[in-house]
């Protein structure tokens, strides 16, 4: 198994540059740990790299994202993740504590976060609807990519017209949040839900306008006809 991640690594090595590490920072506010791969090359890697392992157990190759993780290098969390997507076939409920711990310990900035939940635990969700009620308690969390992971696990979801009544939940949870991060992340999680739920999408943004950051309502809004936008943007 180190094997597989001592290729994985020598790979990025060979594949970095510092323009690359230079300029990915500028995406970020925090300090990232990055090789200085670009996404599409590191994800590249991983699905190669996948190959070799796939007859693996769950177990195991859960246990080689682990692995990846420890190591903090945004590159290493790509492929861990989408490892981990790779499997989703085989989900079962109680994976749902491997994904919670990763979202809470090894998720340190927003890419990370999308990446993970986006599609990980955005799969999940689709396949065991019931967990729902979990991402509505990451609402409450001191962590501010666990609260930002319960609006964009369900993006793909709600781009499917999925889980309105949830999606709504989730943004009243997090309307009043102080954290940009977290704001955008319900933003575009309305953004989604409008895009086949329009009408109570508007509906939504309309009531709760006044309390609502302006960063999520330019996101909540985004794909809506012009003459909306405007009367969501009225004061």
């Amino acid at each position: 198994m180190s094997k597989t991640i001592n290729a994985i690594r020598k790979q990025l090595k060979q594949n970095a540059s510092e323009k690359t590490k230079k300029t990915a920072q500028t995406f970020f506010k925090e300090k990232i740990k990055i090789y200085g791969v670009t996404a599409p090359v590191a994800v590249k890697i991983g699905k190669e790299s996948f190959k070799n392992i796939k007859d693996k157990t769950k177990a195991e190759i859960f246990a080689l994202c682990e692995e990846l993780l420890k190591s903090g290098y945004i590159e290493e969390a790509f492929i861990a993740y989408n490892w981990s997507h790779y499997l989703h076939k085989d989900f079962e409920p109680e994976d749902f504590k491997i994904f919670e711990r990763w979202v809470n310990k090894n998720v340190s900035n927003w890419a990370e976060c999308d990446t993970l939940c986006n599609h990980t635990i955005g799969t999940f969700i689709e396949t065991f609807p019931q967990y729902i009620k979990q991402l509505k308690i990451w609402t409450k969390s001191k962590n501010r990519w666990t609260k930002r992971a319960s609006a964009v696990t369900l993006i793909l979801p709600a781009r499917k017209g999925m889980f309105l009544k949830d999606v709504f939940e989730i943004a009243d949870s997090l309307l009043l949040d102080a954290d940009d991060m977290v704001q955008k992340g319900y933003g575009w999680l309305l953004k989604e839900a409008s895009r086949k739920h329009q009408k109570e999408t508007f509906d939504y943004v309309v009531k709760h306008k006044k309390v609502m950051s302006r960063t999520a309502l330019r996101y909540a809004i985004e794909k809506m006809p012009e003459n909306l936008r405007k009367k969501a943007m009225e004061k």
